[in-house]
């Protein structure tokens, strides 16, 4: 399938400045494309996937990409799709936040292929250089306000008088449009991408160019990455969905992924993997047939651990999840592990308990609150129904010491099939 119609048949083109010449442009030889990303945070999020997802697939068909980081614009904050002014971060907040998404670009881009190297760059690099009266009398001059106040991002806030629109924000317009005018001219970039809440910065940017160079450049987005109930893909109870392992473990980020609904995971495999197109529709298949097993999900988070964790990272994903459903555990650290239970009750002892003789396992049962006494304790390991690390424990005089240790502070209890309890020995 060519490029572009496989776009669309992944649903990831809402609009393009030239839909009958764009499938041509793009295939009649390598082009430059960007797409930005402000550095509000340490870490990229699912939200952001499908910005560096989408230079990662030009790449592949031959484009160079520029991942563009805003480390001038991010100082202000887009006004697009917000209801409220964002909050303004200090210099060192955000010169930290580019390292940290800078390192991550590099693991999903190809840095190292030729003449298709990915670019990371930074436009504080050069916005940051001008002046105020300079900005205002290179670039301002170029950009008529009555086109600015036509742009959706800017009616809509202008519309809420309770909110309004700062002078600060109403800026950035100009700033994102300068980028596409500079990386046209020292990187022959002609097509910018991005969500379809950038249409009227990406339009800016055309217009600036042709108004300064008379260059004509080209525009691109993708519907944003929703759910099917409309709400925001990558927001959960905890909070939003990392790339960072840090902030979310790649077992939690693995398990995001196979608890979504049908349609959501269904929507996920075409905008978000690389599958092709004839494996998504036979999962399609096996999900109307079969939707209890959930391939499309487990394939999903197979494919979306790998992309951003690697596989040593899915691998443990993997087996965290298995530990969950009773594999024996073993050989995890304490953020690992404590990520797999985050939801299971857990006791904190001292570690002398395990000291000389340990602790009795029918102590161990009552500490955790997973028996009630020593004699419901005592039948419960006499029944074969009481776990340690997932083994089964049947000696009622078991002692339990750091040897024990699951991870380098925590023991693992269960009852029956289900009923988990954490020790932790600090």
């Amino acid at each position: 399938m060519p490029f572009l119609d496989d776009l669309r048949w992944r649903g990831l083109v809402h609009q393009t400045t030239d839909d009958e010449n764009l499938a041509n442009w793009l295939s009649a030889k390598p082009r430059t494309v960007y797409a930005g990303f402000d550095p509000t945070g340490d870490s990229l999020h699912i939200g952001h996937l499908l910005g560096v997802l989408m230079l990662r697939r030009l790449q592949m068909e031959g484009h160079r990409p520029i991942a563009l980081i805003g480390g001038a614009t991010g100082m202000i904050g887009d006004p697009s799709g917000k209801n409220d002014e964002r909050n303004l971060l200090d210099p060192e907040t955000i010169a930290r936040n580019i390292t940290s998404i800078s390192r991550q670009m590099e693991r999903l881009l190809d840095l190292d292929s030729g003449d298709r190297d990915a670019l990371v760059l930074n436009n504080n690099d050069w916005i940051g250089r001008y002046g105020y009266i300079e900005f205002l009398r290179d670039i301002g001059k170029n950009f008529p306000v009555n086109v600015m106040l036509a742009k959706e991002s800017v009616k809509n806030r202008l519309g809420r008088g309770d909110v309004g629109l700062s002078y600060t924000e109403f800026s950035y317009m100009l700033l994102q449009a300068y980028d596409f005018v500079y990386l046209n001219q020292e990187y022959g970039c002609e097509l910018q991408v991005g969500g379809s809440d950038q249409w009227g910065n990406i339009t800016a940017g055309i217009d600036l160019a042709r108004r300064m160079r008379g260059t004509q450049l080209f525009g691109m987005t993708w519907p944003l990455l929703t759910k099917e109930d409309g709400t925001k893909m990558g927001k959960t109870e905890a909070g939003a969905v990392w790339l960072s392992a840090e902030r979310t473990s790649p077992y939690a980020f693995y398990q995001y992924w196979i608890n979504l609904d049908d349609l959501d995971a269904s929507r996920c495999l075409r905008m978000l993997t690389e599958l092709p197109q004839a494996e998504i529709e036979a999962l399609d298949t096996a999900r109307a047939e079969n939707p209890e097993r959930r391939d499309s999900q487990r394939r999903l988070a197979e494919e979306m651990t790998r992309c951003v964790h690697g596989r040593a990272g899915l691998a443990t994903a993997q087996r965290a999840t298995e530990v969950l459903f009773g594999a024996e555990v073993h050989d995890l650290d304490d953020r690992q592990l404590l990520a797999i239970f985050a939801d299971v009750p857990n006791t904190e002892l001292p570690r002398s308990r395990l000291a000389g003789n340990g602790l009795n396992i029918l102590d161990a049962l009552c500490e955790s609150g997973l028996a009630k006494s020593k004699s419901e304790a005592r039948r419960t390991v006499g029944q074969g129904g009481a776990y340690l690390n997932n083994r089964r424990i049947v000696d009622i005089e078991r002692q339990l010491t750091t040897a024990d240790f699951a991870s380098e502070t925590v023991i693992v209890l269960r009852t029956g099939k289900k009923h988990y309890a954490l020790l932790r020995f600090p």
